[in-house]
């Protein structure tokens, strides 16, 4: 059988097969390995800026979806809340009892338009009808009489109240009366988080204790014993807790900077008649107002007060307590 096999071997010697040609290898030139990106991809400065935007855009995008498409992980560690259980929330729906009646009599351009019977929760909020009530009787030595209405709005009157300087000033120091609103801002701070809605409802009388829209205070440069040094400049004045608004309907609006003190019991008519005057037209569009605005330019806060002022001469020509 070995024989065989030599025979075969050298009959049919065996043919030598060629090798496989290996694959050609391309050089790739060395790369820093600083900056990679930049010699494979020729890209210019502002094409990587804006890729750069891009992804931080993309990045902020899902962390801002992940609240509400949570993932698979997050969604089985999630707990499922039980849809039958409710969160008890704060009675708010019972009515509120007046406890005195204060009035105000009404005159446009002089002539008499009626009464105004307004009923005071003094139980509800005390410090905010004690402050109405001395004014409107007179005995915190300031009244509302000949006072006006400076604001006419679609939803609200607004009545100026009195001045926190001036004679008004002078003659609420004699009588030791305090035009202070910190005590105001606290009851408003309770009434506003105790129950939720709208506070300032149709037929509602409130008193302006804070001004929400306040810019703030603008930094200048001021010369004090041969030094510079920065001080801040209010812009704009606080509320002394005076003025006071009758709500036409439901003001929404008002309920971030006004206290309700009471509501209409009689002359709702009047109210609306007051509604009926024509106002100076608000011209917040203008680019100039706006620029004023945005830079607390003193005349832009004046030109504001100007906005929706009624043309007529609307005045409390008599107020007081009733019982």
């Amino acid at each position: 059988m070995f024989h065989n096999l030599k025979l075969l071997q050298l009959l049919h010697p065996p043919t030598a097969t060629a090798p496989l040609p290996l694959p050609q290898l391309h050089t790739i030139p060395a790369v820093s390995p600083a900056f990679p990106i930049l010699q494979h991809f020729k890209l210019t400065r502002r094409q990587l800026t804006i890729c750069a935007n891009s992804s931080l855009l993309l990045l902020l995008a899902s962390q801002a979806l992940e609240p509400l498409y949570p993932s698979k992980a997050q969604a089985e560690e999630t707990p499922q809340e039980d849809s039958n259980v409710t969160t008890p929330s704060p009675d708010c729906s019972n009515k509120l009892v007046p406890t005195k009646r204060a009035f105000l009599d009404i005159a446009i351009d002089g002539d008499p338009v009626g009464r105004i019977v307004i009923g005071l929760y003094g139980d509800e909020v005390p410090a905010g009808v004690a402050r109405f009530s001395s004014i409107v009787s007179g005995s915190a030595g300031i009244s509302y009489r000949r006072k006006e209405f400076i604001k006419i709005m679609p939803n609200y009157v607004q009545h100026g109240g009195v001045r926190s300087y001036g004679v008004d000033a002078e003659l609420a120091k004699k009588t030791g009366s305090n035009l202070a609103v910190e005590n105001l801002q606290e009851e408003w701070e309770r009434v506003y988080e105790k129950c939720p809605g709208v506070k300032n409802m149709a037929g509602k009388v409130s008193i302006i204790v804070r001004d929400p829209s306040k810019p703030p205070p603008k930094l200048k440069l001021v010369a004090r014993k041969g030094k510079l040094e920065i001080d801040q400049e209010e812009i704009g004045t606080d509320p002394n807790g005076t003025e006071f608004v009758i709500a036409l309907k439901d003001s929404p609006e008002l309920d971030a900077s006004a206290l309700v003190v009471g509501e209409v019991l009689e002359g709702m008519e009047v109210v609306k008649r007051i509604g009926l005057v024509k106002t100076v037209q608000e011209n917040t569009g203008s680019p100039y107002f706006r620029v004023a605005k945005l830079i607390g330019d003193k005349r832009a806060v004046v030109a504001e007060r100007g906005f929706n002022r009624p043309y007529s001469k609307v005045v409390v020509t008599n107020c007081g307590l009733m019982d």
